[in-house]
Order: C-alpha cells, then sequence, then structure tokens
C-alpha cells in the first residue's frame, strides 16, 4: 500500500513523518524548556497523528491585560518544572512541555470548550486524553512536585525537581538572629524582659494564629492569592470549596481569631481586675462584642465552604 502523496510506502511516509515531528519538538526544546504554541502547532504536533511522545500543556492567559494573577503563578512552578526535566540526565524525546496561550490560541480554547484557566492537560502518546489526563488544579495545586507526581503517574516518567536557589530565607533568618543578638547585647546588663510572661504570651499567639489559618497549607500548596472571574471581574477571597483555600483567605482567619482572642482576654481582664466597676462593664461588653461578632463572622465562613452545615450565629 502506497501514500496517496508520494510513491513511497504508507508506513514509510507515517515514519518519515513521526521522526520530522520529534526532530522538530527536540529542536524547540533545546531553545526553550517550554514550546510556545499556536493553534496549528497544537494541531499538528499535539492532537494530530502519528505521535510516539508524550505532550503537556499548559492552558494560560499570561499577557497583561487578562490579569491573571494565578497564571503567572503556575507558570512559575511550570518552568521549574520542565527546567528541571530538559536538564536531568534522564531527558528524552518521550516527554515535552508547552504552553497554549489564550491570546495566540483562542481557537484551542474553543475546541476544547475549555472557558478558565490555567489548566494543565497531559496529551498521552497513544489514544485520546481521559479525565485522569487533566490535572486537578483546584484540588492539589499547582507546586512543581505536585505536577511531577501526576506526570508520573500518567507518563512513568519520574521528573525530580530542582529549584533555583533562594537566599531570601537565609538571610531573613540571619538578620532576625543579628536583631535577636544586638538587642541581646545592648541588654547585657537588664535581662528581665526574657522572663516576661506577656511578651512569651503574644510570641506563642502569633505562632498558633499563623497555624490554624492555613499559612502551612499555603507553603505547601502554593494557593493564589484571590480569584478574579474573568467574565465579570468579581474577586473571591474565600475558595467555595472545603479541599482548597486562597492566601487572602487565610489572612481573614488569622484577623477573626486573633480579634475573638482580643475579646476573650478583655473578658478575662474585665472578671479578674479590681478596677472602677464602670470601667470594667465597658470592658466586659466590648470584650462580648468581639467575641459574639467575630466568631458569628467565622462560622459564617465554615458554613460557605462546608456546605450543609446547619448552624449559624447572627451572620449567615
Amino acid at each position: 500500500m502506497h501514500c496517496s502523496f508520494c510513491p513511497f510506502p504508507l508506513c514509510l511516509c507515517v515514519q518519515n513523518l513521526l521522526s520530522e515531528k520529534v526532530d522538530q519538538m527536540m529542536e524547540w526544546s533545546s531553545r526553550r524548556s517550554v514550546v510556545r504554541m499556536n493553534g496549528d502547532k497544537f494541531r499538528r504536533f499535539v492532537k494530530a497523528p502519528p505521535r510516539n511522545y508524550s505532550v503537556i500543556v499548559m492552558f494560560t492567559a499570561l499577557q497583561p491585560q487578562r490579569q491573571c494573577s494565578v497564571c503567572r503563578q503556575a507558570n512559575e512552578e511550570y518552568q521549574v518544572l520542565a527546567n528541571s526535566w530538559r536538564y536531568s540526565s534522564a531527558f528524552s524525546n518521550k516527554l515535552f512541555f508547552t504552553v497554549v496561550d489564550y491570546d495566540e490560541g483562542a481557537d484551542v480554547f474553543q475546541q476544547l470548550n475549555m472557558n478558565s484557566a490555567p489548566t494543565f492537560m497531559h496529551f498521552p502518546a497513544k489514544g485520546k486524553p481521559k479525565r485522569a489526563d487533566t490535572f486537578d488544579l483546584q484540588r492539589i495545586g499547582f507546586a512543581s512536585e505536585q505536577l511531577a507526581k501526576w506526570i508520573a503517574d500518567r507518563t512513568d516518567v519520574q521528573i525530580r525537581v530542582f529549584r533555583p536557589p533562594n537566599y531570601s530565607g537565609t538571610i531573613a533568618l540571619a538578620l532576625l538572629v543579628s536583631l535577636v543578638g544586638g538587642l541581646l547585647y545592648l541588654r547585657r546588663n537588664n535581662l528581665e524582659f526574657i522572663y516576661n510572661k506577656t511578651g512569651w504570651a503574644m510570641a506563642a499567639l502569633c505562632v498558633v494564629f499563623a497555624m490554624t489559618s492555613g499559612q502551612m497549607w499555603n507553603h505547601i500548596r502554593g494557593p493564589p492569592y484571590a480569584h478574579k472571574n474573568p467574565q465579570n471581574g468579581q474577586v473571591s477571597y474565600i475558595h467555595g470549596s472545603s479541599q482548597a483555600q486562597f492566601v487572602a483567605e487565610s489572612h481573614i482567619i488569622l484577623l477573626l481569631n486573633a480579634a475573638i482572642t482580643m475579646g476573650m482576654v478583655l473578658l478575662n481582664e474585665a472578671a479578674t481586675s479590681k478596677g472602677d466597676v464602670g470601667k470594667r462593664r465597658i470592658i466586659c461588653l466590648v470584650g462580648l462584642g468581639l467575641v459574639v461578632f467575630f466568631f458569628s463572622f467565622l462560622l459564617s465562613i465554615f458554613r460557605s465552604k462546608y456546605h450543609g452545615y446547619p448552624y449559624s450565629f447572627l451572620i449567615k
């Protein structure tokens, strides 16, 4: 059987076409870890057969006018992962990283019925993508390590993530140690402040507020600060699911917990102090107001994330 466009056998034409596609993808990858695709390139090198390589595609909207801060954050993690693969000893022509920007491939978004960004998809070497070939960004986050684990599950390609050195943490720690050391040196003749219970209590509360508000989750998952609806421009600071959160949401929870704690401290102060009765009554009312109002607000956020939760107080 021969190809209708040339005198060579069909299998030879397919092999030649496949070889040309692989060579072209390798050439692009040698220049940039992430290959930029428009509609034509996507259909030819990602969708159309023959293909013996897997392709990871990030569908995104990086142009400034799109104002997609999540896209920029996800792109940074994606670049780290692609660079880790490109410069690893296991690099081969079996896996390529590509990106399709909405402003360069709007027809691709329409073809795939895609109306949100960023989205990560795996296009296997054989067959069509399945449901598991779309990365669950909302539940897992877009950290490079999580993407690498997902790729390993879909392709059996193991990628060890190498991040560029970041000395900001080391510098901050050195400055903190220097500050504490300098303070201790200046106060070396009077170190009674070290035994100040109020100071240690405030420091402990700061740590508790940070941990209970989800700061560690933010550090591990790398969620966006907030979400802006591309259709109406509305900004959401509270994630609608109990399986995820925004960075702004953790800040709000931290402030609410701090306000409730302040209310409890005022109530305790009003009950234990021996000052003027009128002043104690005012402190008691202020503390009670803080606890009641901000606890109601905290409970309403809990209800909005855990749908079906039956309890509320003041604020619904």
